[in-house]
């Protein structure tokens, strides 16, 4: 399906224009940047390498996490770091849609694991008796499969729609990143009607998604009366780095999606947190609380010394 556009590329104004902040920001994002992918890749090896981990669903779908906050990271850090070596950022028509189409995929593949990692601390703390029953590999498998294709029907949807908009004049966008609010202004027609279906394709489920996730914590929570003072505290802590990461990621997609399309100064700084920073702190917040985690990770590492002493 082709665009009928005299656009051929689209110039990015990026965070800023001036110089020195520019290079401020290629430091610093370089930082966080490396930071995620070397996190989340080193939480993906440790649950590989660890045998009694990978045999858990919790640690099955936080090692699907992972791997997908890497890939979306990758997705827009690298090109924001690159151009802030240059004065002139630009970027192609078919770059614009592929990083949107990518955007967009592995931000809704994510939406339904956290969904999914949702579903299997409520079946472990409430139901806790049919636990292996319930989160059978089966299960898992398939929740992994609907996030994958959820998706790509979540993304696939609004690229079609985007590549039948006119892009005939101003291509100059006031964003680090293509998105689709920022294209919408640019298009030669009116968007009133591509708005309404973004709002409701993105930001009425981020809004029930999000809701649904809180009530069924919130329930979780309210459960936990019934159980010991040590299974609280376990618990407790599981659920809180669970909902401190849902809250990182739906409040600021919430404010950027599920509104009428408008432009504000702030929302760039809004998308740095829900694209470039709440990837680097998942890892953090997974690990830092978890004591199976940094277990299995001391464990690897003195493998990796035992192997290099022998050499």
């Amino acid at each position: 399906m082709q665009n009928q556009s005299m656009v051929t590329e689209f110039i990015l104004l990026g965070l800023s224009q001036n110089p020195q902040v520019q290079k401020v920001v290629f430091v610093a994002f370089l930082f966080v940047y490396v930071a995620t992918v070397g996190g989340n890749m080193l939480i993906v090896c440790t649950v590989l390498c660890s045998p009694a981990l990978l045999a858990s669903p919790m640690y099955f779908f936080l090692t699907f996490l992972s791997f997908l906050d890497a890939c979306f990271s990758s997705v827009i850090t690298p090109k924001m770091i690159a151009d802030s070596l240059y004065q002139r950022k630009t970027i192609s028509f078919e770059g614009c849609m592929v990083q949107i189409f990518a955007e967009h995929f592995l931000a809704a593949a994510e939406v339904i694991v956290l969904t999914a990692m949702a579903y299997d601390r409520y079946v472990a703390i409430c139901k806790p008796l049919h636990y292996s029953a319930i989160m059978s590999w089966r299960l898992c498998g398939t929740l992994v499969g609907v996030a994958w294709t959820g998706g790509f029907l979540h993304s696939i949807i609004q690229i079609l729609f985007t590549l039948q908009l006119p892009f005939c004049g101003p291509n100059v966008i006031d964003h680090f990143m293509c998105d689709l609010y920022p294209l919408l202004n640019l298009a030669c027609t009116d968007t009133h009607i591509f708005g309404l279906l973004v709002v409701a394709n993105s930001g009425s489920i981020c809004i029930i998604i999000f809701s649904l996730l809180l009530v069924s914590y919130g329930f979780i929570l309210f459960s936990l009366r019934a159980h010991s003072t040590e299974g609280r505290r376990k618990a407790l802590s599981t659920c809180g780095s669970h909902i401190a990461v849902v809250v990182l990621f739906f409040v600021p997609c919430i404010f950027i999606y599920a509104r009428p399309p408008s432009a504000f100064s702030f929302d760039k700084m809004v998308a740095i947190l829900y694209t470039i920073l709440t990837p680097m702190l998942n890892p953090v917040i997974y690990t830092f609380r978890n004591k199976e985690m940094k277990n299995a990770m001391r464990k690897i590492w003195m493998r990796l010394v035992v192997v290099n002493d022998e050499r």
